[in-house]
């Protein structure tokens, strides 16, 4: 099992690549500034989800970035 810095140092590369330097720090420090409840975050971003939407977004992103077991 990774340590949590290492999951954190990961996390923030990833979105580092996908935001920029800035836009990554801006939601780092939103989700910092604002006390929110990360279960109903969730329930509500998913929540038109169908399940066909879901496999769709699994295969996409498993064909950009495929699991190597170490």
């Amino acid at each position: 099992m990774r340590s949590t810095a290492v999951i954190r140092k990961e996390g923030m590369e990833c979105l580092v690549k996908s935001l920029g330097i800035l836009e990554a720090e801006m939601f780092i420090s939103s989700l910092l500034r604002e006390r929110s409840d990360y279960t109903e975050w969730q329930r509500e971003y998913f929540a038109n989800w169908t399940l066909d939407d879901f496999l769709l977004k699994a295969q996409n992103y498993d064909q950009k970035s495929p699991f190597i077991a170490q």
